[in-house]
């Protein structure tokens, strides 16, 4: 049924016009006076043809030719209807079903309201002695117009609306049919994509649940892994070098897989693609970014940049965001921050320092009560997890933030030429590597570390 309908829909009134053109030639033929040219319903049986031919596709042009038809005959200037095919306005109320069942609501309501009126002058031209005087259904009108309207006027005017009504009847009901079954398929699509959604929520949720599990699994075995390796190396200096070499190698490598481990969980998206991760390289555009959100960030550099795994990048990356939104939400707009990364030592430390609010302005509601911030100990966590530390905490009128980010493993560093003797950062100090903060000299003030853990 659907495929007829949408067949009708397209070609239904050019092929209504054929059948309608076809069936008045045929009935009309033996009172043509053996030509269709010297025919008086010629003209009114063209424009109504091409009136129900273009009802579907140009609904103005259709009622144009209706409207012509009539204002020709109203001005003489084409023949009135004779008693044998006055039946040809018809055609106008075939065109308008077809108007109402493809056309828009605004060009239906002019159709239907233009076809009022034009039935209102056909029952005229029909009727009055100037020009069908009655088409041979009524006496002659010797008493003229005003009689003949007064007594069937009104008559003839409602046969022609009810015809009229019936063929919109049919094409409102032609568009209501189809419209039921549009609103049936969306609903049907609907449907079928909530029952999609839901599948894709099940399994995005599963996918969720399996990740954690793994990287639960992977973070605790590779995290007893390193420290396992880094105790027996700091407890066994006498050991061969051989020995501690493999046993730096196997605690690095355990760091190195589980930063990759956590870099590949959090960056696959449903369709199984590695989504861009961020390197060092984007940190130009994340301080310009914040620099437009009204920080006034001063970045140097000092030493030669040295080339760093993807997750150590990413570590960095993720740090200075933190230490950057972190200055925006705690000192507000126009809040000076200061960046620096030193390449000189055996890894990249940076150094972030900004002004610290005024005391009481963080916490209006209630001063007294701390706040349990997650950026700081997220950012111990990244640089643990690159193989680092990090250091947080009040200094006078700034809060300095200090990470040290290792270079690579000390096999690598001694290829290079880039380290001294020990290679490694346990063996270069000797013991737990210190903040810059506490090795310069500087002294946390009292509370810095409960104040560090506030912050973010």
């Amino acid at each position: 049924m659907e495929p007829v309908l949408k067949f009708a829909r397209r070609w239904g009134a050019p092929v209504a016009a054929v059948i309608f053109f076809s069936l008045w030639c045929v009935a009309e033929a033996g009172r043509m006076g053996g030509s269709w040219l010297s025919w008086s319903g010629n003209w009114p049986l063209a424009l109504m043809t091409l009136a129900v031919a273009t009802a579907s596709w140009k609904p103005l042009v259709s009622l144009g030719f209706t409207v012509a038809l009539l204002a020709g005959q109203l001005s003489h200037a084409l023949p009135p209807m004779y008693s044998n095919h006055w039946a040809i306005y018809l055609g106008s109320f075939v065109a308008l079903g077809f108007i109402l069942w493809t056309a828009p609501p605004r060009l239906q309501y002019i159709a239907a309201g233009t076809n009022v009126v034009a039935a209102a002058i056909m029952a005229f031209l029909m009727l009055s002695w100037r020009y069908g005087d009655g088409v041979g259904w009524y006496p002659p009108a010797y008493a003229g117009d005003r009689w003949m309207l007064q007594d069937y006027g009104w008559q003839l005017f409602a046969l022609l609306l009810l015809i009229a009504g019936a063929c919109a009847a049919v094409g409102l009901v032609l568009a209501l049919y189809q419209e039921r079954g549009s609103l049936f398929r969306a609903r049907e699509l609907a449907q079928s994509s909530l029952k999609e959604t839901e599948i894709d929520l099940i399994v995005e949720q599963e996918r969720t649940r399996i990740a954690r599990d793994l990287h639960d699994v992977l973070a605790h075995s590779l995290a007893v892994i390193a420290a396992q390796a880094d105790g027996t190396r700091y407890l066994s200096k006498d050991q061969p070098k051989a020995v501690l070499n493999a046993l730096d190698t196997i605690a690095r490598s355990a760091r190195s897989a589980l930063v990759d481990a956590q870099r590949v969980i959090e960056g696959v998206r449903d369709d199984g693609m590695v989504t861009p991760q961020p390197r060092l390289s984007d940190i130009p555009a994340l301080i310009e970014g914040m620099q437009r959100g009204s920080l006034k960030i001063h970045s140097s550099e000092s030493g030669t940049p040295v080339e760093l795994s993807t997750g150590q990048e990413m570590a960095v990356f993720r740090i200075v965001q933190e230490c950057l939104t972190n200055a925006l939400k705690h000192g507000g707009r126009g809040t000076d921050v200061r960046l620096h990364f030193d390449w000189s030592g055996p890894g990249l430390t940076l150094h972030v320092a900004s002004a610290v609010a005024p005391s009481g302005h963080e916490d209006p509601a209630d001063p007294a009560m701390p706040r349990v911030g997650r950026g700081l100990p997220g950012m111990r966590e990244r640089a643990h997890l690159a193989g680092g530390w990090l250091t947080a905490g009040p200094d006078g009128e700034h809060f300095r933030v200090t990470v040290f980010i290792p270079y690579g493993t000390r096999d690598m560093r001694a290829a290079d030429g880039t380290a001294e003797a020990g290679g490694t950062l346990g063996e270069i100090s000797g013991a737990e590597p210190q903040p810059a903060l506490a090795a310069t000299g500087l002294p946390l003030p009292a509370g810095a570390a409960r104040e560090a853990d506030d912050r973010g």
